[in-house]
């Protein structure tokens, strides 16, 4: 059954509803954790595992004692911020862990005040729902295709482009060997290994990798590991190397507010930005506004 006879089936299906009972019945549809589990898959199920295993694996805020620089710039930024990994803990886990005190949602501006301030909370990963929404509304079928992703860290794009893509090759590239090893212990756990890899290096010494890749995914990669000096540098060598025309780039945040943050120029006449159709239905862990985070480019 597509969309437009779907539609037609809810519709009529509505009209036989005792009118009374219509508004409980949306709201239910809305609300109700029954339509979500009705609609959770088994892609989902092993996504999930992936994250409970991990957690295992991982500190609260799944960064690495070796990560000294990215932990100096959580310090530094002019408010208070969490780094909470989205594909590890999801909205009812970050509360659940808020309510036993484990986490806090805000700050004390004066010790012993009552006066606070919410806390900023971080991801460097997608969230299971993220990542249902990229491979299955943000990129086309990616049969005969190959996906880099730029800091992989734990894994998760690599994992769901598994569960959610053909993509024939998906390969993760990451500076940190710590998160190297971890994601190549899941991919082999799971299974994965043989469509999906991890190369361990600078993503401005991976000219070759570049090149040939068809889709580059950059999530929050550079702002918090390397300094601006360096994260220029690290533009330039991409704008300079993903040349290929037709393929594709997904960036969070957009590509200008990464360049503006650095007051870097985008390159003239390198990507072309997409439309992306926000407005579906991935459960009701899914932020829309998180969701526009993403956004879409093709290489001209």
């Amino acid at each position: 059954m597509d969309f437009e006879a779907a539609q037609a089936e809810l519709k009529l299906l509505l009209g036989r509803v005792n009118p009374a009972d219509v508004p409980k019945l949306l709201d239910w549809m809305r609300n109700s954790d029954e339509l979500d589990e009705l609609l959770q898959d088994n892609r989902r199920v092993i996504l999930q595992n992936i994250a409970d295993d991990l957690r295992t694996r991982l500190p609260l805020n799944a960064m690495l004692p070796s990560e000294t620089s990215a932990h100096l710039k959580m310090q530094q930024r002019p408010r208070p911020t969490v780094h909470v990994d989205a594909f590890l803990y999801d909205e009812d886990q970050v509360d659940s862990l808020c309510e036993d005190g484990t986490l806090s949602r805000t700050f004390c501006q004066s010790c012993g005040s009552t006066k606070t301030t919410p806390l900023d909370f971080i991801s460097h990963s997608f969230s299971i729902a993220e990542l249902q929404f990229l491979f299955q509304n943000v990129l086309p079928d990616l049969s005969g295709r190959t996906l880099l992703d730029v800091g992989s860290r734990t894994g998760a794009v690599l994992y769901g482009g598994c569960v959610y893509s053909s993509a024939s090759r998906l390969l993760g590239l990451e500076l940190s060997q710590d998160f190297v090893r971890l994601q190549e212990e899941m991919l082999h756990r799971y299974g994965m290994n043989l469509r999906a890899q991890v190369v361990h290096g600078d993503v401005c010494t991976q000219d070759a990798l570049l090149r040939t890749a068809d889709v580059l995914i950059m999530n929050n990669v550079f702002e918090y590991f390397m300094e601006p000096s360096e994260q220029v540098r690290a533009w330039r060598f991409i704008m300079q190397t993903f040349r290929r025309s037709g393929c594709l780039l997904v960036t969070v945040p957009s590509l200008q507010e990464s360049l503006s943050a650095l007051q870097e120029a985008l390159q003239p006449g390198w990507v072309e930005e997409l439309p992306v159709d926000y407005n579906v239905y991935l459960g009701k862990d899914a932020d829309t506004e998180t969701l526009k985070q993403i956004h879409l480019y093709r290489v001209l």
